[in-house]
């Protein structure tokens, strides 16, 4: 597992969706790779690093600090994306990611980018956009998690 095809390995991820082939290998061009063996750490908790980070082969863990013990919070899946925030906004890391089985992430920084804008400026837009709607739907999951939760907690809103 030393090697990834960036750009097959981007067409499977919500970031791309809007794309076009052009800007899709301008991105790909843009990527760098890393390999992970079982554990390995990617990213920590509290680092100010602004990588964004795709999922192309293998899985993640993304763990916290729960009552001093690191704790799995959700595993993603290829073609997910992780860092978006750290990557916008430059704020701490808020979770690590570590890989449950070898894995394959592509990175991207930001000043890679935001080079892209002068060759390709309508990409910067649909990145941006496709970073919107994927905190969005980590946001929506999370809020769905939360009411579940409550709703077992309190023994309403299901069959509990």
């Amino acid at each position: 597992m030393n090697q990834v095809d960036k750009l097959e390995a981007l067409r499977g991820s919500p970031l791309v969706a809007e794309l076009a082939d052009d800007e899709l290998r301008a991105l790909a061009d843009q990527m760098g790779v890393t390999i992970l063996s079982d554990g390995d750490t990617l990213v920590s908790e509290g680092d100010a690093s602004r990588t964004l980070f795709v999922l192309a082969v293998g899985a993640l863990n993304v763990s916290q600090i729960v009552r001093e013990h690191e704790e799995v919070i959700y595993q993603m899946r290829v073609g997910e994306c992780a860092g978006t925030r750290s990557f916008v906004d430059g704020s701490a890391r808020k979770a690590w990611l570590r890989a449950a089985g070898g894995s394959i992430v592509l990175t991207l920084e930001p000043d890679a980018f935001e080079a892209l804008g002068k060759s390709h400026p309508m990409l910067l837009y649909r990145v941006m956009r496709a970073l919107f709607r994927i905190t969005h739907t980590n946001l929506t999951r999370a809020n769905h998690e939360s009411i579940q939760l409550r709703n077992y907690l309190l023994k309403s809103g299901g069959p509990y």
